[in-house]
């Protein structure tokens, strides 16, 4: 018996079930039945906010996509938590069940990541990717001057621990996006790095530093949340993706991943006549 079956009975008792992931690790299940169910141990709670009707799934040019737009409920996805952009990102998965046995008979119809998520403070409005990420991804990389690996990763391997420290946020401008950290920090180290918050309204988020004068960083983002100054962050530093910086602060040369020397159309042009 095909695990679908369930679909062809002349009456289906249906419900939709919806499993997101946040980038942070928090899973939370939402249902349109009016009972609890659970399916694979994850309990799926009732969100009538969220129906078959506000699901618009169009096809867009080699890809699915899908807009979901659904009630904000304070037990489960609040206007708060979205300002932050907490469910940025988010892994999404739409499932179809069979109510009375939801863990059994279940069917996935879509599943993808979440983009940017808005609120006008009653709904959200949310479009989703279903893009397979192996599908868009480069058969082999292009040739760059600067490296193509993230600092820490699995080609660059530079042990991140050593280049990770606490601080504590002592001020901060959310017209400039400045923050201003205690301990002292060496010139231009955190550029590119990322800042996390430990603790307070903001734990958990995290932003990209653009700018650095000493203890005084550039923040591409800042949390929507208060209790922000005094609270303990976790900084790692970055890198600018520079043969230079690989070899001088990483001491990493033998893992970059570019082509500093490779020459470029510009070598056509240095001669006259060329």
């Amino acid at each position: 018996m095909s695990a679908t079956d369930w679909l062809s009975a002349p009456i289906v008792p249906l419900a939709w079930c919806w499993r997101l992931e946040r980038c942070d690790g928090a899973v939370l299940g939402l249902t349109t039945h009016d009972a609890p169910l659970a399916i694979g141990g994850l309990p799926y709670s009732p969100a009538p906010g969220i129906r078959p009707s506000a699901i618009r799934q169009r096809r867009g040019f080699g890809s699915d996509t899908m807009e979901v737009e659904g009630a904000l409920s304070s037990s489960a996805i609040d206007a708060t938590e979205l300002a932050q952009g907490r469910w940025d990102g988010a892994r999404l998965t739409l499932i179809a069940a069979d109510w009375q046995d939801a863990d059994a008979r279940h069917v996935i119809i879509a599943s993808g990541r979440l983009g940017e998520v808005s609120s006008d403070g009653t709904a959200f409005t949310a479009d989703l990717d279903g893009r397979d990420p192996r599908l868009i991804r480069r058969a082999a990389p292009q040739s760059s001057i600067e490296c193509r690996a993230d600092l820490g990763d699995g080609d660059c391997r530079v042990a991140l621990a050593r280049h990770t420290r606490r601080a504590s946020v002592i001020a901060l401008d959310r017209t400039t996006r400045r923050v201003t950290l205690s301990g002292s920090w060496a010139a231009d180290s955190l550029i590119f790095g990322t800042i996390r918050w430990c603790e307070g309204a903001a734990r958990g988020l995290s932003a990209t530093i653009i700018g650095q004068e000493g203890a005084v960083v550039t923040l591409a983002t800042l949390p929507v949340a208060d209790g922000l100054i005094g609270a303990r962050v976790e900084v790692v530093e970055g890198c600018d993706k520079r043969a230079a910086t690989c070899a001088a602060r990483f001491a990493n040369i033998i893992n970059f991943r570019g082509e500093p020397h490779l020459p470029g159309i510009d070598l056509l042009t240095r001669f006259p006549g060329a």
